[in-house]
């Protein structure tokens, strides 16, 4: 006797997941970070979605709901200050985005932490890193 068996293929459907849910930089003046995030999140398809007294959230424009990033004054009321050995790194889909998001930040106020470039020389991801007016440091990154 042969028995004929049909092939069944199955298909499981994952789910995006991320590991981060947001990320969060604590600013001293919210008018000042919010017109300076405003331009230097361009680059990288985020913009603004959402302002209240004391913080604001950027998202994509196809994910608005899903806020990726936020500038807040600090909840316990106390000055905000810098995380050392802290960084935020936003992964673009270009170099071009990132050498953009670079010369913009540095146009509006950023401090240069290291110029746009593969790293290491041979790798094959591009960076570049700035300080935010409050002294946060920020990071943009390609694959090359």
């Amino acid at each position: 006797m042969i028995l004929k068996v049909k092939k069944l293929c199955f298909f499981l459907v994952i789910m995006e997941k991320k590991m981060i849910s947001y990320v969060m930089l604590g600013t001293n003046d919210l008018d000042k970070a919010v017109n300076f995030f405003d331009i230097i999140l361009h680059p990288l398809g985020l913009h603004r979605v959402v302002l209240d007294r004391d913080y604001a959230g950027y998202a994509e424009k196809k994910r608005e709901s899903e806020i990726e990033f936020y500038v807040t004054k600090p909840f316990n009321g106390q000055t905000a200050s810098v995380g050392n050995g802290s960084m935020v790194s936003f992964l673009v889909g270009s170099k071009n985005q990132v050498d953009l998001f670079h010369e913009i930040a540095l146009k509006n106020g950023a401090e240069n932490e290291g110029d746009p470039g593969p790293r290491p020389p041979e790798g094959d991801m591009y960076y570049c890193y700035i300080r935010d007016l409050d002294g946060n440091k920020i990071c943009a990154c390609s694959k090359i």
